[in-house]
């Protein structure tokens, strides 16, 4: 049984003393929706409308057709799959199956599949055939004769090349028939062990594993009290199937039998759409897809009175954005914080001022604390800019078959290093200012880019900015903005300077140097990446003579 490698036997105690991790798995708590709510829609995508009972039918059919290929105990399943019902179902078959989990963003290629494939020695893989002008088949099939433990090809979708396994016949496969009703109950994956690998997101190198316990999963249920969730909200898949906004849609509304809609791919109009006719209440999105419903030029044609809260995630939430958010669509919108390599860590509640739901990301999860400590480790006082420090009940529990760098990131006595800098306000919010690696240290002082770059996103020319700092033989570094202008517009570093002086900050933490760019590189559709718009911006000023 693959057990977690930082939790230990006192963590085990505390938390389930404490009522946080108890004996309910995620697949129990569909088993249980299926029966409180049997005839009520539970799960909806572009080809799919299940209600609980099909929902938990299809997930135990599916987890009996992974055993019967021969699957064991801890094998490892690679989901790369949109953001469909199937995708879904299998996360939690696999899980009723005894099996981990590991989902993958279906924009990875060869060189990620590869690594990924070798380092679990995954026996199966779900996929598309073909999707949006991609071959995953052929990819899987050109990797294959170098992964001698991978043994099933499963393909989602109408058709199914020779050589795979039709994902559309186990579905339909009415294997439950088979076998003991309670059969599953001995093969599902118990609380407290791991039972999903998820894949970091980083800018560069390959992805990372962290272990998810099973019971750290079922945790962001407590997200229900903060956001009020209830039986009658609809939950509205909007982003990537693994990314951060989704644990609210996937963990949280099933614990109050709350419909979940998928959406497979983005764009703005589709989301407009899917919103205004499934009467989504609480969309799950990424700060930058927030701004795309907000600049739609037809955006005032769509119903969207169903919308209750907007619950975005993955990156900062701007205050401007949110502040515009909450003022043409009427509703609260809920922001949160935490890490990809540990879970999620502070969240507003929706009742919250509106100043403490913009500018901070609320206060730590039950079970949950954290620490702000100055270099030398010493805890900051309140108030004072620290580097963000965490552990408790919410989180993963180590990287995958990778101690080394389990020990570089948790310290002796369990807490999880950020890499974040963040200080609280005199209620205890959490308010974050940067990454430590990314501060700018301009002649001995420190800025922090967030601070610039959430004022620059409210001049009325700018549609999107990211602040860096460029090497100086004088200084150290100086501040480069790189702006991507609204249409049609100019901009200027006059135009930048003067209006960060109107809003009276420092001087010494104005940008010097300007970088004009069609658009900014995100990584997996939501975080920046800042190794890529710092070597442009330094290739660039180089180029221009501006810098040596």
């Amino acid at each position: 049984m693959a057990k977690p490698t930082l939790y230990t036997q006192e963590m085990l105690d505390r938390f389930s003393r404490a009522g946080y991790w108890g004996t309910m798995t995620l697949s129990d708590v569909w088993k249980r929706n299926a029966q409180l709510y049997p005839a009520k829609e539970a799960l909806v995508d572009s080809r799919n409308r299940l209600t609980w009972s099909e929902a938990f039918k299809l997930i135990d059919r599916l987890a009996l057709s992974l055993l019967e290929m021969g699957l064991k105990r801890d094998d490892i399943v690679v989901l790369q799959l949109p953001n469909c019902a199937e995708l879904l179902l299998l996360r939690l078959a696999c899980e009723r199956a005894g099996l981990l989990q590991l989902p993958a963003l279906r924009t990875l290629r060869h060189s990620e599949m590869q690594h990924i494939l070798e380092f679990t020695g995954a026996k199966s893989i779900v996929i598309p055939w073909k999707y949006r002008d991609f071959d995953h088949f052929d990819m899987v099939r050109e990797l294959k004769p170098g992964l001698p433990h991978l043994k099933h090809i499963i393909v989602w979708g109408d058709n199914t090349p020779p050589g795979a396994v039709s994902l559309a016949d186990l579905l339909s496969s009415p294997l439950e028939t088979k076998y003991p009703a309670d059969y599953l109950e001995s093969k599902k994956i118990p609380p407290l062990d791991i039972s999903m690998i998820a894949l970091t997101t980083g800018t560069t190198g390959l992805p990372k594993f962290v272990e998810w316990p099973t019971c750290a999963l079922v945790m962001p249920g407590l997200l229900t009290r903060n956001l009020q969730l209830t039986g009658d909200d609809v939950m509205g898949s909007m982003t990537g199937a693994v990314l951060g906004p989704n644990v609210v849609a996937f963990y949280s509304g099933v614990q109050v039998g709350a419909k979940i809609v998928l959406m497979e791919h983005w764009t703005v109009k589709e989301g407009l759409d899917l919103i205004q006719r499934e009467k989504i209440t609480v969309p799950c999105v990424v700060p930058t897809q927030l701004a795309e419903i907000l600049a739609y030029p037809t955006l005032e044609k769509y119903d969207l009175s169903s919308i209750r809260v907007i619950r975005t995630a993955g990156a900062l939430l701007p205050y401007h954005l949110a502040a515009e958010g909450e003022d043409r669509l009427k509703c609260r919108i809920q922001n949160g914080y935490g890490a990809s390599d540990f879970g999620p860590i502070c969240e507003n509640d929706i009742s919250n001022p509106p100043e403490v739901r913009r500018l901070t990301v609320g206060t730590p999860l039950p079970g949950m604390e954290i620490k702000l400590r100055d270099p030398s480790g010493k805890t900051v006082p309140k108030g004072e800019v620290g580097e963000i420090f965490v552990r408790g009940d919410c989180c993963a529990s180590g990287y995958y078959k990778d101690p080394e760098t389990t020990s570089q990131m948790w310290t002796s006595d369990g807490w999880y290093r950020t890499g974040d800098l963040g200080k609280l306000d005199e209620k205890g919010n959490l308010i974050i200012v940067g990454r430590a690696k990314d501060m700018i240290i301009r002649g001995g002082q420190n800025i922090f880019p967030i601070e610039i770059v959430n004022l620059l996103l409210t001049h009325p020319k700018i549609a999107d900015v990211a602040v860096v700092g460029i090497p100086d033989s004088m200084m150290g570094e100086r501040c480069c903005a790189c702006v991507v202008p609204q249409p049609g517009q100019i901009v200027t570093l006059e135009d930048i300077t003067t209006f960060l002086k109107g809003k009276r900050i420092a001087l010494y933490k104005l940008p010097e140097k300007l970088l004009l760019m069609d658009k900014l590189p995100y990584v997996g559709g939501m975080k920046l990446d800042r190794k890529a718009v710092q070597a442009r911006a330094v290739e660039e000023l180089r180029r221009r003579g501006e810098i040596g």
